[in-house]
């Protein structure tokens, strides 16, 4: 037997850094993601068995000032594209200037000096992702998927897609749901 689990990360996340915090009875609250506002000073001991039961789940904490920032924009960046069409149709650089306070300049400059790839290959490599899972698990068309995402066309679209992927986006779904019905 197989399942295909429709699933959202953001809300994975937050509930098990819920849980783990619970766990640990540490109080404090989740300010946005990827960020944790502690009530109180935690015990070192208590912290550190905290950090190592996060690592179990891939997570880790960001401890310097540029892996923050990058954080950040990434944060920003994919809180942007699960948006609504109105903020994905702002342009990126003056939307992370604005939400982050600091001149796109310098952002693109320490992300990309950190994760060693441009914000602009970040945001494509996340928006197909998006297109991959709208393909997968909404019964969208393409030209509704291309205006929500807010390709300027179709054809652009399928492009970038194929691009990252190798396939057109037809035949990723056509793949899909043969996996799906095998």
């Amino acid at each position: 037997m197989e399942l295909y689990l429709k699933y959202n990360i953001d809300t994975m996340c937050k509930v098990l850094l819920q849980q783990q915090l619970d766990k640990f009875d540490i109080n404090c609250r989740v300010t946005e993601p990827g960020y944790v506002k502690f009530s109180e000073n935690i015990p070192m001991e208590t912290y550190a068995r905290f950090i190592k039961s996060l690592s179990e789940f891939g997570i880790e904490i960001v401890d310097n000032q540029k892996n923050i920032l990058v954080q950040k924009i990434k944060n920003v960046i994919i809180e942007m594209i699960y948006a609504d069409k109105g903020v994905q149709a702002l342009k990126i650089s003056s939307y992370l200037s604005e939400k982050l306070g600091e001149n796109y300049r310098t952002l693109s400059q320490v992300f990309s000096e950190v994760t060693f790839i441009s914000i602009e290959n970040f945001i494509i490599l996340h928006k197909i992702e998006r297109v991959k899972q709208l393909l997968t698990t909404e019964n969208l068309s393409l030209t509704e998927i291309s205006f929500m995402m807010n390709y300027s066309s179709v054809a652009y679209l399928s492009q970038q897609f194929k691009n990252i992927t190798g396939v057109t986006p037809t035949s990723f779904q056509k793949i899909m749901k043969q996996k799906r019905y095998a």
